[in-house]
């Protein structure tokens, strides 16, 4: 098998497909928008990118995360969420609800998992929860398919940040 390499480019999917791109930042950002916290947001992003083995999303969400201030710990164990006993309630009931979604060729939505994310988010919160899960599945699928190069961090622009 030979190393991984880069189908298309990111910058080459911009410049071909400016309304996909454009459609899919603004689902993301609608998610943003909706006051859901961030951290919880990145956390989500960093786990289904894992599972999607999506090393251009994993990158820049990493990047963010550390912008965010999300703790070392949690970026490093965001993967073994179950596991590590550092997660809240809340953040291990989005990474549970993630994990759900982004999963759905091994199960439905059940009704147990739909309860367990609305104990702890509200009507709103769980729409753009989900969407904001959905948008990275499909940032995923893009990412994975084209083989787009992970950014690499540059320490001078986190200090800018």
């Amino acid at each position: 098998m030979s190393p991984a390499h880069t189908r298309i480019a990111y910058e080459t999917f911009q410049k071909t497909a400016p309304s996909a791109q454009a459609a899919l930042l603004a689902m993301g950002k609608a998610a943003d928008e909706a006051g859901l916290d961030k951290t919880i947001i990145e956390l989500v992003k960093l786990r289904v990118s894992q599972i999607n083995n999506c090393a251009f999303c994993l990158q820049i969400h990493l990047n963010v995360s550390r912008r965010l201030g999300l703790p070392q710990e949690k970026l490093d164990l965001v993967a073994t969420w179950h596991e590590a006993g550092i997660f809240s309630e809340r953040e291990c009931a989005a990474l549970a609800w993630a994990e759900t979604l982004t999963r759905l060729s091994d199960k439905t939505v059940s009704d147990e998992a739909y309860d367990a994310v609305r104990r702890h988010f509200n009507e709103s919160e769980t729409i753009f929860l989900s969407t904001a899960i959905a948008t990275i599945n499909a940032w995923n699928r893009l990412g994975a398919a084209f083989r787009f190069a992970p950014p690499i961090l540059k320490k001078t622009a986190d200090k800018a940040a």
